[in-house]
């Protein structure tokens, strides 16, 4: 019993990663249940309980997809072996309530991630800091860490760190294309959405996973 429980531990910390990595945002405790074949939201939640006291992953009680890993950097020793994590560059801060110079998408600084999270394509992976609270809606709150993908286009609606030309600026925002203009939308009700020509935005990269840090 013990050997399975910690094999759908496993299981799920891989569902929870690649899931989050190709939605954006992470998924419900029912999503977890349907793939591990596990009825039981009460077993489901069992077992998240064992991983959050592991500290491998935080859970936010007031929010249906409060489900968050916890980078491994942050993990005790005994949960980053030799052989399961790998450097990315870490980049810096991004404002994600506004609209922060280019300059800090440049730094040598690294911070180590799991590798099954990403399988083999990890060269164009970078991190960077949010500072901000415009993209609150979508789970990334102010001190969260975001993992992106550099990349040049991302689909409707995905988020992604965007260079901006005619400001001279880069911000954090889901993308839209309208036209001759690209809509920077942020995900917060409060603040509203930049405007820009289509050949004044530049796609830095995608957001591929959200890591709340330990507090």
């Amino acid at each position: 019993m013990k050997q399975q429980s910690q094999e759908r531990q496993e299981r799920i910390l891989q569902f929870l990663g690649a899931f989050t990595r190709e939605n954006g945002y992470p998924p419900t405790v029912r999503e977890i249940g349907r793939e591990l074949g596990i009825e039981s939201t009460s077993l489901v939640s069992f077992y998240l309980t064992q991983l959050e006291k592991q500290g491998r992953i935080r859970r936010d009680p007031a929010i249906s997809r409060g489900i968050r890993l916890v980078s491994p950097w942050t993990l005790p020793e005994a949960h980053t072996a030799q052989g399961e994590v790998v450097s990315i560059p870490y980049l810096g801060t991004i404002v994600a309530g506004a609209p922060l110079n280019v300059e800090a998408l440049s730094g040598e600084e690294t911070i180590e991630i799991n590798r099954a999270l990403f399988g083999r394509n990890l060269d164009a992976l970078f991190a960077l800091t949010v500072k901000g609270d415009s993209m609150i809606d979508a789970l990334i709150h102010d001190g969260d860490l975001v993992i992106l993908r550099q990349q040049e286009r991302v689909e409707n609606g995905e988020m992604a760190a965007v260079w901006l030309v005619g400001r001279e600026e880069t911000t954090l925002k889901r993308v839209y294309y309208e036209g001759r203009q690209i809509r920077l939308q942020p995900a917060n009700p409060t603040m509203e959405p930049i405007y820009a020509p289509a050949d004044e935005v530049h796609i830095q990269g995608k957001v591929v996973m959200v890591v709340r840090r330990l507090s």
